[in-house]
Formats: C-alpha cells, sequence, structure tokens
C-alpha cells in the first residue's frame, strides 16, 4: 500500500469514527404512540399528535431536537423517501403530543412513521421500531353501506348475525373493515374472528353520536371466494332510549381496499345481505334494576363460522334501515377486552338441582360454563349477584340468563352481547355438581395500561390500594366510568369527578377519558343546562359536582396527561354551562335549580354515613357554591393555559366574588363553621380557599373536633366529601390524620368494607344495594401523592415536571410507588430506619422534579456525595437518585 493509500484509508476511518461519535448517544425510543393510542386504526382526525418515551441509563439525559419520519408504505420510511413528512432535525424537548406536520391526510390515508432523537450533547439515538396508524372514514361521502337489521323470531330482542359471501380477485396492499353498530357487534371473516376485542364500540349518545370500529382485516381476507358474518347485539341501543329506532339493533359495514394507490369498496351493508337468528336474545330492557342477561337457544347455535356451515345455514333477507342522521365518528379509545380469568372458590348446593358459586371476589365481566350432557330443551337458568343478605342468601339484583340444551355432548355458554357485576353465581335445573374447572368468568374493562404501583409496611394500607385499584378495573368498561356495573351502569358526572384523580393516577385513561368527555358536549342543552350522566339514557339523581364534571375533568386530563387538545375542544361547553349557572345565581351564590326531563334532585355531598345529613339544605348550599366557586377557579387555569388572558381575569374575579358571598351568607361567625357543621362543609372551604386566613386556625379546629370528638376518629362524608377531603389533607400534609382515618375498623371505614368481605368498594358504607361502586374511590390518589408524594406541576402539565415530597406517617416505614407518566415511569421509594430517612427517586427522560428537603435536615447526602443544605428543595433532572436525610 502506497503512502497515499494509507493516509487516505486512516483519514476515512477517522471520519467515519468522527460520525458514529454522534450516534451512541445511550439512549433509546420506544412506546411510540398516535393519538395516545398504539398503531391505531381508523383514528378521527388528519392531524394526529405523536408521542415516544426515552430510556436512558445516564442522569441528566435530555431531548435536545428529534426527527419524524412518516411514509405511506413502511418499504418508504427513510430520509430519502419518506413521501408524506420529513420533520428534519427540529430543535425541542417536546416528545408528547407533537403535531403532525406533513402533506395533507384524508380519509383510509395509512400511515407509518419513526423517530429519532438528539441528546443533550448532540448525539443522536438509532431510529425507533416502525408504527402506523389510519385515518378512518371522516365523511359521509365516503360510506356507501346502508344500515340493516334482521326480523326474525323474537326480533325484538335477538341478536342476530348478518351475512355475505363475496368473491376477490386480488388480495389488495391494504384492506379495511369499518363497523358502525347501533349496539354491540363481533365480526367474523373466513371462519375467524377479528380481533380478540368484546362488547364493542364504546357507549356514545345514540339520538347525537354513533362510532366506528376499523379493523385491518388485510391477513385474514383472502383470493377467491371471502364469508363474513357480522353478529350484532343490542347493549345500549334499546326501545324507548334517546335516538334509538325499533326493529334493532342495526349495523351499516364496508370493506375497503387499496390496489397500486387506489382505495375502491368492495362491498358493503345493503339488502342484499342475508340473516338469521343467532341463538342468542337479550331479557334486558337495559333498565336501572333490570340489566338483566342472556337467553340462549343451543339448537340454533353454530359449531363455527366457516364458509361450509353458513352454506348449510338457512339464511333470510335482511332489511335496510332508516335511521336518522346524527354524527357517525372513529372510536377513539381502546376497545373492551378480557383482561382477567377467575376461578370459582367454592360450589354449595342450596336446593334442589341448584348451585351457589362463590368466585371470591367480585367482578365486571362474563361467565364461562361447560355443562355436563344435558336433555334436549333442558333449561338451565344463571343468575348473579354481587352479594349474599345478612342471612348468607342470595341477592336478586335481575342479573340472569339461560341456556336451552341440544341434548349433545359439549355443550357451553358463554356471554356475548351483555355482562354482569357479581361475585356469586346461581346455577339452577342442573342435577349434577358442576365442577370447578368447567367454570370461568372473565374481568372486562376498557384497554388502557395499568399505569402505577404501591405497597408499604402496613398490610391494612396495601389492602385497601388494593381493593379501590381493582374497584376501578371493575367500573371502565366501555370508554367510560360508571357508578356500578350491575343496577345503573351510568356514567355519573358525580362518581367521576369523585374518582377521576385517583383513577388517572392509576391509570392511562387519556383516550377513554377523551370518549366520556365527547359525551358529556354531546348532552349539554341549548341552554346550556347538564345532566348527571352521560351518555344520558333517562334522568338520573345528582347536583351541581355531577354536571360540572365538563370542566374538573378536562382539567384533570390536561393536568395529567398534557392534552391541550382537551381544553380547547370543550372550553365553549364548559362556558356554556356556566352560563347556566349564572341563571340560577340571581344575587352571586347559586340557589336549587327545577328538576328537568333528564336530571333529577338538587344534591351536596352522597352516601354519608348514619348520623350525617347530606340532605341539609345549609350543607347543599355550601357544598354546592364551594364547587362553583373552584370551577371559576379552574376556568381561570384553562383559559391561561389556551391564552385566554381577558377571560382568565374574568373568571378571577368571578371567583374571587364567590368567596365573598360563601362567608358573608354561608359562615356563621359566632360558631366559626360554615353549612351545617359537617366535615364536607369545614373541609371544603378550606380546600376552595374560602376562609379568610385570619379564620383557618378556628375552621381546622373545629374540623378536628368534628372528626375526633363527634366522630370518634372516623369519616363520616361521602361521595363528593371523600376527594374534598383527600385533597385538602394532600395539599395541608395531614398524613398522620389521614393515617389514623383509615386505620379505623369499625363502621365507617374502609377496613369495616373488607373485614366484611369486600373486594370491590360498596355504594353506602352499610354495604346497601351495590358492592361494586364508585362512591369512596377518591381516597386512592393520597397513596400516591401523600406517601409516595408523587404529584405533578400543573404549569408543566402530563408531569413534565414533578413535586417529589413524600408524607410520612408515624406508624409507615417503608412505601415503594411507581407511576406511569407521558414521559415513562417514576419510582419514589422511601424508609425510615434507626432515624435514617432514605429516598431513592427515578425521573423518567423529558421530566425534572423539585424534591422536599425535610425541615430538620442540615445536611444531607445525593449519591453519595454530602450535600449542604441551602434551599428547602433539590433541582433534579432525569434519572436516579439517592438521598440520605
Amino acid at each position: 500500500m502506497t503512502l497515499r493509500s494509507f493516509l487516505t484509508v486512516q483519514t476515512a476511518i477517522i471520519l467515519f469514527i468522527a460520525g458514529c461519535s454522534n450516534f451512541n448517544s445511550g439512549i433509546t425510543i420506544n412506546e411510540l404512540k398516535c393519538e395516545n393510542l398504539s398503531d391505531p386504526a381508523g383514528i378521527g382526525t388528519t392531524i394526529p399528535r405523536f408521542s415516544w418515551k426515552i430510556k436512558s441509563e445516564k442522569n441528566g439525559t435530555s431531548q435536545k431536537a428529534y426527527q419524524i419520519l412518516v411514509a405511506s408504505s413502511d418499504k418508504l420510511l427513510d430520509e430519502k423517501n419518506a413521501d408524506l413528512w420529513n420533520s428534519g432535525k427540529l430543535l425541542s424537548s417536546v416528545n408528547v403530543m407533537v403535531p403532525y406536520n406533513g402533506k395533507k391526510l384524508t380519509s383510509r390515508s395509512v400511515a407509518y412513521w419513526k423517530i429519532r432523537s438528539w441528546d443533550e450533547n448532540d448525539k443522536v439515538s438509532e431510529w425507533s421500531s416502525v408504527s402506523v396508524f389510519s385515518i378512518g372514514l371522516l365523511s359521509k361521502t365516503d360510506w356507501k353501506a346502508v344500515y340493516i337489521g334482521f326480523s326474525g323470531n323474537e326480533a325484538d330482542s335477538a341478536s342476530p348475525q348478518l351475512k355475505k359471501t363475496f368473491n376477490i380477485p386480488d388480495k389488495g396492499d391494504k384492506t379495511f373493515l369499518y363497523v358502525n353498530s347501533l349496539g354491540y357487534h363481533e365480526v367474523y371473516l373466513n371462519g375467524a374472528k377479528v380481533g380478540d376485542k368484546v362488547l364493542t364500540p364504546a357507549v356514545s349518545q345514540f339520538n347525537k353520536r354513533s362510532q366506528v370500529i376499523t379493523y385491518d382485516i388485510s391477513s385474514l381476507i383472502r383470493k377467491g371466494r371471502n364469508d363474513i358474518v357480522l353478529w350484532i347485539g343490542h347493549g345500549w341501543y334499546s326501545n324507548g332510549l334517546p335516538g334509538v329506532v325499533e326493529g334493532g339493533p342495526f349495523v351499516k359495514a364496508q370493506i375497503d381496499q387499496l390496489i397500486e394507490g387506489k382505495w375502491n369498496t368492495i362491498i358493503y351493508t345493503d339488502s342484499s345481505w342475508s340473516g338469521r337468528n343467532s341463538g342468542y336474545c337479550s331479557n334486558s330492557s337495559w333498565r336501572p334494576n333490570r340489566f338483566g342477561g342472556e337467553n340462549v337457544d343451543g339448537s340454533l347455535l353454530l359449531p363455527d363460522m366457516a364458509g361450509e356451515t353458513l352454506d348449510k345455514t338457512t339464511w333470510s333477507p335482511v332489511f335496510e334501515a332508516n335511521i336518522p342522521d346524527h354524527e357517525v365518528t372513529p372510536q377513539m379509545a381502546e376497545l373492551n377486552k378480557i383482561m382477567d380469568t377467575f376461578k370459582p372458590e367454592t360450589i354449595h348446593q342450596i336446593g334442589k338441582d341448584t348451585w351457589l358459586i362463590d368466585m371470591g371476589t367480585t367482578l365486571t365481566g362474563w361467565v364461562d360454563i361447560r355443562f355436563p350432557v344435558l336433555n334436549p330443551k333442558q333449561e338451565i337458568k344463571m343468575e348473579y349477584c354481587d352479594h349474599l343478605d345478612k342471612d348468607g342468601n342470595f341477592v336478586d339484583q335481575w342479573q340472569k340468563d339461560s341456556y336451552i340444551a341440544r341434548g349433545e355432548k359439549g355443550e357451553s355458554f358463554r356471554n356475548k352481547f351483555n355482562y354482569h357485576g357479581f361475585r356469586y353465581i346461581k346455577i339452577s335445573n342442573l342435577a349434577s355438581e358442576p365442577k370447578k374447572e368447567d367454570i370461568s368468568t372473565f374481568l372486562i374493562h376498557t384497554g388502557y395500561q395499568l399505569a402505577s404501583s404501591f405497597e408499604c409496611s402496613d398490610p391494612d394500607l396495601n389492602n385497601i390500594h388494593n381493593m379501590i385499584f381493582y374497584t376501578l378495573r371493575c367500573l371502565s368498561l366501555g370508554g367510560y366510568l360508571v357508578d356500578c356495573p350491575q343496577l345503573e351502569r351510568l356514567g355519573y358526572g358525580g362518581d367521576g369527578n369523585a374518582s377521576t384523580e385517583t383513577a388517572q393516577t392509576m391509570f392511562d385513561l387519556d383516550p377513554l377519558y377523551n370518549n366520556w368527555l365527547q359525551a358529556w358536549a354531546d348532552c349539554v342543552r341549548d341552554n346550556g343546562g347538564m345532566p348527571h350522566t352521560a351518555p344520558n339514557p333517562y334522568p338520573a339523581g345528582g347536583g351541581p359536582y355531577w354536571c360540572g364534571f365538563i370542566i374538573t375533568a378536562s382539567w384533570k386530563t390536561f393536568r395529567n396527561y398534557g392534552d391541550i387538545g382537551i381544553l380547547e375542544k370543550y372550553y365553549p361547553v364548559m362556558q356554556q354551562w356556566l352560563g347556566y349557572v349564572e341563571k340560577y345565581s340571581p344575587s352571586g351564590l347559586l340557589q336549587q335549580w327545577p328538576d328537568t326531563d333528564y336530571r333529577g334532585w338538587y344534591l351536596g355531598d352522597w352516601a354519608s354515613p348514619e348520623g350525617t345529613d347530606h340532605t341539609n339544605k345549609a350543607s347543599i348550599s355550601l357544598v354546592n357554591n364551594c364547587f362553583v366557586t373552584t370551577c371559576y377557579e379552574t376556568m381561570q387555569k384553562i383559559a391561561r393555559a389556551l391564552g385566554k388572558l381577558s377571560d382568565m381575569e374574568i373568571y378571577l374575579q368571578k371567583r374571587d366574588r364567590m368567596k365573598q358571598l360563601v362567608n358573608s351568607e354561608l359562615f356563621n361567625g359566632t360558631t366559626n363553621i360554615y353549612g351545617s357543621g359537617t366535615q364536607i362543609d369545614l373541609t371544603y372551604p378550606l380546600l376552595a380557599e374560602v376562609v379568610p386566613d385570619s379564620l383557618v386556625p378556628a375552621v381546622r379546629k373545629n374540623l378536628y373536633n368534628e372528626i375526633e370528638n363527634n366522630h370518634s376518629g372516623h369519616i363520616a362524608c361521602g361521595l363528593v366529601g371523600i376527594p374534598v377531603f383527600t385533597e385538602w389533607a394532600v395539599k395541608n400534609h395531614e398524613a398522620d390524620l389521614m393515617y389514623s382515618i383509615l386505620k379505623k375498623k369499625d363502621y365507617p371505614g374502609y377496613l369495616y368494607m373488607i373485614d366484611n368481605g369486600a373486594t370491590t368498594t360498596w355504594e353506602h358504607w352499610n354495604g346497601a344495594r351495590s358492592r361494586i361502586h364508585n362512591c369512596y374511590n377518591g381516597i386512592g390518589s393520597w397513596f400516591y401523592q401523600a406517601l409516595g408524594g408523587i404529584r405533578t406541576d400543573e404549569n408543566l402539565p402530563g408531569y413534565k415536571h414533578l413535586l417529589i415530597d413524600p408524607q410520612r406517617p408515624k406508624g409507615i416505614t417503608w412505601v415503594n410507588t411507581t407511576k406511569e407518566t407521558p414521559y415513562g415511569t417514576v419510582m419514589v421509594s422511601w424508609k425510615s430506619v434507626n432515624g435514617i430517612y432514605s429516598l431513592n427517586v427515578n425521573i423518567p427522560v423529558g421530566c425534572t422534579a423539585t424534591v422536599t428537603i425535610p425541615d430538620s435536615v442540615q445536611t444531607y447526602t445525593l449519591n453519595g456525595k454530602s450535600i449542604k443544605k441551602e434551599a428547602p428543595f433539590a433541582e433534579i433532572e432525569s434519572g436516579e437518585y439517592d438521598f440520605s436525610f
């Protein structure tokens, strides 16, 4: 080799090494999401927002820049060929909700994307793995399908199967099925069920909106003959409810195929389809305390959905349905899914051919029972309840299924278009004892991510936390949170307000809340009036705390997930409702408004324990006007986040005016109490900062007296009072007080529930009515925000900046918590041993944190280095930090 050649090679090597030095940043990109969904099909926007998480092994890592590539094919997804968007290197630390800024997307657009990031040293990561999304059908003109239904025997309650056989010459490049069912649906293509989701779609207000589910069926469709079956059931699309047309359920669907860059609709629902009674029919009116279940005729069940089987089956014509015009939009929340399976704990005979099965836990979902050989037309009845009465007898909650046998070996029953909230199953007309291995039950809820964990040194607190965590999983089927799954199934705003902070701490619920808040916006009346539930199928009880969910839940969703789109979309609805409030506030304070055909009652607190009168008019007025005060406070924050500074000033003035009126009209200066002097009446003014500074000590003293002396250290409030008291306790470091309340084992209390067999929280402290309920779950946020000390800075929402300040009540020696944020996992663990307080904090890339240093500390160690305390806080960046005090 010549010297010149040698130098040329060496120079190339040096340049290669120098180039490579900008790689190996030590960061990896993962968990790509579009609209906070993983690889979503058929989203409802042409300007989607991208998020990703960054992992690093070293402290202080941050994103300096990023580059996004978006292409119409994964084969084009490189810097040279990305045909939809190559962002180039953009200097930005943002990695949550980054809006698409490429070529215009339209209905049916399919886009593949990936991302890479540069760290603070300008070293770039490897490209992420590839993710994909597609746009749904966004215009009425995109649809060729019409709604169809089927009239057969038991047509009013049947869950029919609708079939189409078709041939195609080519599989195509991409094939999507769009299903807009009025009621639930399942899809079968060429003998296989499409996807593993159940009870689809999520809820909506049917007189305003129905939802579309998009299925990518590219791997299931075949060249030549194809057989598709749409199996539909009523659900909330039941006669007599708003927007429901008799004769349903109905569905419209179409298959669109991409070949050589052009989309074509290859089949769609119309009168050419055929139908049959599936063997399933509903026995439910889908009304409170009448949710029933399903009757199944085994003689009508098909062994499978294969084309050969379908050809041997008798089918009849369908009809085209005339459905009133309404919004038809893509569902933007995860679908329901079977999340867990349980086997029976005990089986006992309680009568002739009658068996009581205890599943050992309450749950929301389905049952699957394999039967021994039955006689032809033998009817097996199954009933469900969430608790037994005080004598151990089955409680009739009008949840029931039945199965009429074919009389063949291998028969079984499984729910399909209804579900139950239960712990106990009563099986009747079955001679032989059912075997445990032949019975399974399935927990079903929306397919969100579980996003937290908690454990501490006190088993009682662990049990309370776990009960609340599991309860909320039982209440979140269908793209919203319900009060209970077995009696009402309504998305009450009061129950939602009571549990939102807890639920959004424990789970990743941004898409679910997007779906639910959409229903609330669809329910507002022209005069600004709001119902107490959304969707709003019929009148239900509540009060202003229920109606104002549109404000409080929108703000908390923004605060917890950084989703500014929520505030932008629903700000006008919030203003509309506050206009309605002001109509009934002639002197400034809100007065009782009238019942309407969509709403009843005028509550303050609800479901308080015996000895506390939540119906007291002074308490009702105090609670509702404190709530309105906090709504104005929240609205000024929302206006600031949206850059509406003049609105912000207006809401600040209204808040201050409300504070003055509450003090002048609802405060007793002689006794230093607000309202009726109950726990909520004393706590809410403190939380809302209504109480003048000079009166805070006296009001707090009365609150302590109300708790310790008048109620022997117990909680004495209900659905509204629990989250109010919890938030106040967190903000005021009342950890010892809260701990002492939670440790009470007698009535009323959480341990009282647990000691009486509860696995989910109750509707009432004494166990009346529902044993799977959303009244008392607001306490759950305390475990993370107080004991774990993890809170988001609302000025940098979505946990962009964290406040780490664990509260350590006497009696707790260690706590381990994790919280999944839009940026990654926050971990906080602490322990107190022999006078040493050790705190371990792990902050994900993209976040910073302020860690509170205990008041009594003069020096401390951080990652082994001794530090003299010069401020009450330590500011840290991403990474892992070990403090010792």
